[in-house]
């Protein structure tokens, strides 16, 4: 079982390091900071640049908790949080990433509630430096409510900015 969390972790944390760095350096095909912030205005996320810088740094911390096992939750809760802004600001094209859906986030979102319930088992920092077991119902729960919880101020913010946009174009 622990080499299984450990490879689950290791699988989840360098694909957002991939996701993340796409937002802020451009690896891997990314669009970097003004390129992603360009699609994230047209999201409705203002300013778009310095927003995607956010989720990028977000996913990041989010990758590196989760890869060490250090504060599995909190990483978790970040991941959650980040990934169901991105979920539901690309749920107007369906499901399928291929179509530009949500499916991406949707899964990575997903392996992290299934992390946080989980916990990052015997092979993370968690366990090495002894601190009390971070895992189960109640923090799986917490980290789930927390990152749900999180995403509700972009989206708030965004939907907001949606509207305006909208009485501006229909005038």
């Amino acid at each position: 079982m622990n080499l299984a969390l450990l490879l689950l972790r290791l699988l989840l944390a360098g694909l957002l390091f991939g996701h993340a760095t796409q937002k802020l350096f451009g690896w891997f095909g990314g669009a970097g900071r003004a390129g992603t912030g360009t699609v994230f205005e047209q999201w409705g996320f203002v300013p778009g640049a310095r927003l995607a810088t956010l989720a990028g740094l977000l996913e990041l911390a989010g990758a590196a908790s989760i890869a060490t096992g250090l504060l599995t939750p909190g990483g978790c809760a970040l991941v959650i949080g980040t990934m169901t802004v991105a979920a539901v600001a690309t749920a107007p094209q369906g499901f399928w990433a291929q179509r530009g859906g949500c499916e991406v986030p949707f899964c990575y979102g997903a392996l992290a509630v299934v992390l946080a319930f989980s916990g990052p088992g015997a092979w993370s920092l968690d366990h090495a430096l002894g601190l009390p077991e971070l895992s189960g119902y109640v923090w799986g729960a917490a980290a789930l409510l927390t990152g749900l919880a999180a995403a509700t101020v972009p989206l708030s913010a965004r939907a907001r900015a949606l509207r305006a946009r909208d009485s501006t174009t229909t005038r």
